[in-house]
């Protein structure tokens, strides 16, 4: 190995720990202090993430035309410090309250998101092919394993990053609570990941005296333009640019042999850009981890004894995995196919990477079933859904006109979940021992209601929770029974109920055992005492009934009903579609980082970097165009899980195609291409080059 490889290594590390800790507390920013919505937030989130990976055909070009790849990083990473320093200087809490978040502020952000994405995106080819070059041809062994040394320093990168900015914003936790000026300190936030590229950049340029460095080939696409515009010309098709003629010694022009080795370069290249069609249906399914995934996290249960996580912390696995399941490939897995004699190449490292993927939603399609069992009920168009509670001292019996959906008595607190009606109107005949109510009530189509019953009355209540609540939270309201209005607080949250069974709206509350302290509107306001409300557990919603007091200053009967279920199924239940997806992408993604390397002729290296990673661009494509294509909402899946099992088909189906079409590729050595190129090279070629008065004579 040589040493050179440290110092680029380091500097991958440096770069991806600034580049994730900066997107880790992008979304935030955009919400908290832009004041964006989140509609617009998550545009900009993606679209950034989008430049990020359409940028490297740039760099890519710069790279192999003018400047090198050694040159080129160093240039754009100067740009990518300047646009980081450009977004914390943006995020500094007084500038932000001095100008009021204005459309000043905003394109500073903008123009320093800008530099970031254009100095991420074309260092990005760079760095890996740079990396590379460092080994002779004969060292593909080593080479192969410094691509799996380089995508581990990308995740650890990753990995750290995206625990430390969140503290360093100000995220509350049992240690720290960072703040600038009483306010979340994102310039803080985005300031640690400048600093750290500013380090990368330093740690890439210590190891310049040690570094091979290829020069850049010429412009590469001015050249690939003339050749394939020469061809196009039908004039000058009988000559061709790749017949060259031996007649008594070597006629054709110089250049035009130059000419014949570029065509060869371009069918390598081209070959393996044909080879890259399928993958970005991968990428689609790999990056959901952060969305799909996400949002089935937080209608799970996260409780680890006492200690919960949140749901977008479970992307950590990801990378974390990473670091675990690189060295059991490389030392353990790999090794031993090869004993067992089966040619593993690298296109069938990358199918079976992606048939995992596959397996993985699959398996969380499977989970996703599981997890809807906990779902809170959705009637569709021409239904309504009927909760009712029971709050006389007796049982009673429900009926409703026409339905047999309540067949059993309710006990007094007790409410039901299971009352879907397809009717817009029923009459109500609630009885029991003293009481005999009969009551016509309307019930909206395409909405939830609780139909409160006391001795004395009936009332129909439209909630205005109308799903589980979301990232893990939990929901309450509270009914009042006293005779006077209240006011009750419970964390950060107070709900206002008024006298005689008033009712409050429903509000999210973090997951946990509370205590509520209640205020009644006396002439001379006091403060009760606080009562426990009990566990409000991940995805629950509540209905606190104040039933009484024993004397005026202490809350003495409060029931509890649990309106929609908690999330029953564990968190834990999401670590084997981490665990197929992580191995899917050890397989295929830096796999096919080094084939893509491999395959690529000394000239366009880093174009065909760049080219792969237009496959994660396209990707990212693909799932927002999935998400938002007005075709697609109008399928109206029944459920997520038959969008998951979809996605699997998919790219089950993608593996098979991209296997047939792997069958039929071939390897090519890049350096057999140069040794041939040698071989025919005429004896007098430089002298005809150096000395053109000479040409006619030879």
């Amino acid at each position: 190995y040589p040493l050179s490889i440290a110092f680029i290594v380091v500097n991958e590390f440096c770069e991806r720990f600034s580049y994730y800790g900066m997107k880790a507390v992008l979304t935030l920013y955009f919400i908290s202090f832009l004041h964006w919505d989140e509609n617009l937030s998550t545009a900009i989130y993606h679209a950034f993430s989008g430049l990020s990976y359409f940028t490297p055909v740039f760099g890519a070009i710069i790279a192999d035309s003018w400047l090198g790849k050694f040159k080129t990083i160093i240039y754009l990473s100067i740009i990518y410090v300047i646009g980081h320093v450009v977004k914390s200087v943006g995020a500094v809490p007084i500038v932000g309250v001095s100008k009021k978040c204005d459309i000043h502020i905003q394109a500073l952000s903008m123009v320093g998101l800008g530099l970031i994405a254009f100095g991420t995106g074309g260092i990005k080819p760079c760095v890996a092919a740079f990396g590379g070059d460092q080994f002779a041809e004969e060292h593909t062994h080593e080479r192969s394993k410094f691509f799996s040394i380089f995508y581990l320093s990308i995740n650890a990168g990753s990995l750290i990053s995206t625990f430390v900015t969140p503290v360093l914003r100000g995220e509350k936790c049992c240690v720290w609570d960072v703040q600038c000026f009483g306010d979340d300190c994102y310039a803080l936030a985005f300031g640690v990941p400048a600093a750290l590229m500013v380090l990368a950049l330093v740690v890439f340029i210590s190891g310049s005296w040690m570094y091979k460095k290829n020069p850049p080939q010429g412009n590469i696409l001015v050249e690939v333009g003339k050749c394939i515009w020469y061809h196009l010309k039908k004039e000058e098709s009988d000559s061709g640019l790749h017949h060259l003629k031996r007649e008594g010694g070597w006629t054709a022009p110089p250049e035009k042999f130059y000419q014949n080795r570029l065509i060869t370069e371009i069918k390598m290249v081209g070959r393996v850009l044909f080879l890259y069609i399928p993958l970005p249906m991968f990428w689609a399914l790999f990056d959901q981890q952060g969305s799909r995934w996400t949002l089935q996290a937080t209608r799970m249960n996260a409780d680890f004894g006492g200690f919960n996580i949140k749901p977008d912390q479970m992307q950590t696995l990801n990378p974390l995995l990473i670091l675990i399941m690189i060295p059991i490939f490389d030392l353990g897995i790999y090794p031993l196919i090869k004993k067992c004699k089966i040619n593993f190449t690298p296109l069938r490292k990358m199918t079976v990477g992606m048939v995992l993927a596959a397996v993985a939603f699959a398996v969380a399609g499977i989970v996703e079933v599981k997890v809807n069992e906990t779902a809170s009920p959705e009637p569709i168009s021409r239904e309504c859904y009927i909760q009712v509670l029971n709050l006389a001292d007796n049982q009673v019996n429900v009926i409703l006109q026409g339905t047999n959906i309540f067949p059993d008595p309710f006990s007094p607190f007790q409410n039901d979940h299971s009352g879907t009606i397809n009717i817009m109107s029923k009459r109500s005949t609630i009885s029991s021992p003293g009481i005999f109510l009969k009551a016509h009530q309307d019930f909206p189509k395409g909405h939830t209601h609780t139909q409160c019953i006391f001795s004395e009355a009936v009332y129909t209540i439209l909630n205005d929770l109308k799903k589980k609540p979301e990232q893990g939270m939990a929901a309450v309201r509270f009914i009042n029974a006293l005779t006077e209005d209240v006011n009750v607080t419970v964390g950060n949250e107070e709900f206002y109920a008024g006298k005689n069974y008033g009712v409050s709206k429903y509000a999210t509350v973090d997951r946990g055992s509370k205590q509520a302290s209640v205020k009644r509107k006396l002439t001379r306001p006091h403060i009760l005492s606080g009562f426990n409300v009990g566990l409000l557990d991940f995805g629950a919603a509540y209905t606190v009934v104040i039933t009484g007091t024993d004397n005026l200053e202490e809350v003495a009967r409060v029931n509890r009903t649990e309106d929609i279920p908690a999330n029953s199924i564990h968190i834990t239940w999401q670590i084997p579609q981490y665990l197929l997806m992580t191995a899917g992408e050890v397989m295929f993604s830096i796999t096919g980082l080094e084939f893509s390397y491999s395959q690529a002729p000394t000239s366009m290296k880093s174009v065909l970097q760049a080219g792969w990673l237009l496959t994660v661009a396209f990707g990212n494509l693909i799932v927002i165009i999935v998400a938002k294509a007005a075709i697609v909402n109008a399928i109206h899946f029944p459920s997520q899980w038959v969008e998951f099992f979809l996605f699997a088909a998919l790219l089950f189906v993608v593996s098979i195609i991209f296997a047939i079409m792997a069958y039929f590729y071939i390897y090519v050595d890049p350096a057999d291409v140069d040794e041939e190129d040698e071989k025919e090279k005429p004896p007098n070629y430089e002298d005809i080059a150096l000395n053109p008065a000479t040409k006619q004579s030879k």
